[in-house]
Formats: structure tokens, sequence, C-alpha cells
């Protein structure tokens, strides 16, 4: 494939809508959408960025028998789904700093250790490209409603007996689902 340009379609609050448009192998003439964090990308450079913009936190207690799940009402699905906590690294913020602010708003919980940070991996690769980091978490205290009232979160730990009840049943994001899967030896 052979990029030829791109296209600014529509820019919201929190993603950019783009047309990128490229020249298949057979030189055939296509448009891609995706959607962007990036408001003003201009060159196929921007496009392939790979600066982590997200964090997604895997949290267990304190002796690793119980996971964190997030219960989140999302619009784009129309109902509820699982998920890890997560959320938009701020302007100055380092993915630890980001970490522990995102953590407390959506649960309540405070982080008390992070034992792992992965490498930068794609969000939804099919759909935009944005990047974020995996950090594995320990975290304690007691939950409280998310502090946004755009979202509306249960947190809970669950044991992995649980968790294997609940992916029978219930609507997961693809990473949280993943890990869940092998965590909880399904």
């Amino acid at each position: 494939m052979e990029f030829e340009g791109l296209s600014k379609v529509h820019e919201g609050r929190f993603i950019t809508r783009y047309d990128l448009r490229y020249k298949t192998a057979l030189g055939n003439i296509k448009n891609y959408e995706m959607v962007s964090r990036n408001k003003d990308m201009k060159t196929f450079e921007d496009i392939s960025s790979r600066k982590a913009e997200a964090v997604v936190l895997i949290v267990h207690d304190r002796d690793n028998t119980k996971i964190l799940l997030n219960r989140e009402y999302r619009m784009a699905v129309g109902g509820f789904a699982y998920n890890f906590p997560a959320g938009l690294i701020d302007p100055g913020e380092d993915e630890a700093t980001a970490a522990k602010r995102e953590l407390w708003e959506e649960t309540g919980l405070s982080l008390v250790e992070i034992s792992d940070v992965w490498p930068e991996s794609f969000s939804g690769v099919g759909i935009t490209n944005e990047m974020s980091k995996v950090l594995i978490c320990v975290a304690e205290g007691e939950f409280s409603p998310s502090t946004s009232d755009e979202e509306e979160i249960e947190a809970a730990w669950y044991t992995k007996d649980q968790v294997r009840e609940l992916l029978k049943l219930n609507n997961f994001a693809a990473r949280t689902q993943a890990y869940c899967m092998l965590w909880a030896g399904k």
C-alpha cells in the first residue's frame, strides 16, 4: 500500500476524524476512515507517531487473588461492558501519575505499587492510531463513585471463579477479556 494523503473530516472534543487515501498493490485508490487524538495530523509521520496517549490499568489486590474490573456504561455499545480502569495521560503527566489519578477518579482506590509497565500498544488498531501503556498495579482502599458525571462506573474486586462466570454472560472490552480469560484459567 502506498499513502497518498489525508484530510480532516471533523474535530471533536476528544478525537478527530480523518480520511486517509492510499493506493493498493493493484493501483486502486481507496479511502480509510480513522480517528485520532491528534487534532492536527497532516503527514504520514503524524499518523505513525508512537507515543502513548492513554493508560490501561490491570490492578490486583495485595495478595493477588482478586482483579479489579469496572462495569461501565459505554454509549458506543449502548450498554454496560467490563473493562480495566483506563484514561488519557494529561499534559505534563507521566504514565505513573496518570495511572494514580485515573484509578482514584474511576474507583476511589489508591495505587500502592506498579509492578510492571508494558510497551506501548494500539488501543483499537482498526479505527485509531491511539497508543496506550498497560500498567500492572496493586491497589487498596474503599470504592467510591467516579468523580466525573460523564462516567457511570461500578468498580469491584473479582476472584478467578467470579471472573469465569462474568466471562460467560457479559460484554467485555477485548483486551480485558483476553487478560481475564488467561488470568482466570478459562
